[in-house]
């Protein structure tokens, strides 16, 4: 159904009518029914307790297992911030959170894996554009300058890419 259709049969349909299908979309559907939870209880601080919890829990897990840090539990929330529609600077700060993370985890310990190094450029990339894009610059313009300071000395293998993406 295109976008036209639907606008069509809403607009066929009563005020009634239209009532009951969005509360059988709020009970069907975890989404709307999120999306409605945050639209008129909008708890950002808790979901951005949440969400910090379980970055860091990647890379210090709480039971003393090995650690996993993954770069994708981050970027799901982030998907997932952005769908709900939470404030721009709320994401940036969850961006660079998940790349300060796994410096603060690196100057712990060594990492072999190429590939780690590149996912955290990567995200740092995307961070560097989101901040840009919605003129966060100021914002966030000393946390940027540090996570490219700590790629530095932490000698990380890409830490020009790191200077090349910020500048």
């Amino acid at each position: 159904m295109s976008k036209k259709d639907l606008k069509e049969y809403i607009h066929q349909l009563t005020k009634e009518q239209l009532q009951d299908q969005i509360l059988d979309l709020y009970t069907r559907f975890k989404d709307v029914k999120e999306f409605y939870d945050f639209a008129f209880n909008p708890k950002e601080n808790k979901l951005m307790e949440e969400c910090k919890f379980k970055i860091s829990k990647e890379y210090f897990p709480v039971s003393g297992r090995k650690a996993k840090m993954r770069r994708s539990v981050a970027q799901n929330y982030i998907r997932h911030f952005k769908r709900l529609g939470v404030d721009s600077s709320l994401i940036a700060d969850i961006m660079l959170y998940n790349i300060e993370i796994a410096q603060t985890y690196t100057s712990e310990q060594y990492i072999k894996q190429e590939s780690f190094y590149k996912s955290m450029l990567k995200s740092f990339q995307e961070a560097v554009k989101y901040i840009r894009d919605n003129s966060l610059d100021q914002e966030f313009k000393s946390r940027l300058n540090k996570v490219v300071d700590e790629s530095i000395d932490q000698n990380w293998m890409n830490s020009k890419g790191f200077m090349m993406a910020y500048k």
